[in-house]
């Protein structure tokens, strides 16, 4: 199997002869957020046998993104999430599928288990509590752990279950982070409790606010790097794979 970083959550998880895509985002810019670092994905990263959407934000949950994704292509979001981004009807050529925390759905020769992430889910910045916040587990020739966009939580693990690859959040896209967030530290703790054989550190170092680029930029620039070393310690039976935007890793055998 083979895992490849776009930038921010957007993962190509390539298993068992299927492609799978986690919260695609190929914008330059978004919102009040400007992608600082790394070129924007290839064509090729929009192809995809299903993609995995955890939770509603538009750094997850981005429509211009998602409709560059091929006719029929299986999209999995959260439960609610139509009623919630009536924008998702526009995309009616996609196979798309609402999917709560339990909930699995075969992709050819995988199975991809919905689990709970602890983190605000509704589309911001208005919006009702009604879609839940996931992350996912996909079952194929090895086991792998998209935690989504997700604080830590006592059950993290016991819902996961055993995994072999943990594609962790580490950072965020602005200077500060609540709970409902890993940090270099807290990914580094729950890579101890979810102890898998290596680990991806997401979620950094893509996107930042406009007129933001002097504040706080270690925030920016150092968590994948902090959490490398902070799982070092944390979890030193773990290989952690640092890499770079359009970098991919087969865990286990090195880049």
């Amino acid at each position: 199997m083979e895992i490849t970083w776009w930038g921010h959550a957007t993962c190509t998880v390539e298993d068992s002869g299927v492609r799978l895509l986690t919260d695609p985002v190929f914008a330059r810019r978004l919102a009040h957020l400007r992608r600082r670092r790394g070129a924007l994905p290839p064509a090729r990263a929009a192809v995809a046998d299903a993609v995995l959407v955890s939770h509603l934000h538009a750094d997850h949950l981005h429509l211009p993104s998602l409709a560059r994704l091929a006719a029929g292509t299986r999209l999995l979001v959260p439960r609610g999430a139509v009623r919630a981004v009536p924008g998702l009807r526009r995309l009616a050529r996609l196979d798309l599928v609402e999917v709560g925390p339990g909930d699995a759905e075969k992709v050819g020769a995988v199975t991809v288990r919905a689990v709970p992430a602890l983190h605000d889910g509704r589309r911001l910045p208005v919006g009702p509590r009604r879609s839940p916040a996931l992350g996912f587990v996909v079952s194929g020739e090895a086991r792998t752990y998209f935690a989504g966009d997700t604080g830590l939580f006592d059950t993290m693990a016991e819902e996961a279950g055993p995994v072999d690859v943990a594609l962790l959040p580490v950072g965020g896209w602005g200077p500060g982070l609540g709970h409902h967030h890993l940090d270099a530290a807290r990914a580094a703790e729950a890579l101890r409790r979810l102890a898998p054989a290596a680990a991806v550190p997401v979620h950094y170092g893509t996107y930042w606010p406009v007129g933001m680029d002097a504040v706080r930029p270690h925030e920016f620039h150092s968590p994948g790097a902090e959490f490398v070393r902070k799982a070092a310690v944390a979890a030193p039976g773990v290989r952690v794979h640092l890499l770079g935007h359009g970098e991919s890793v087969r865990p286990g055998t090195g880049r």
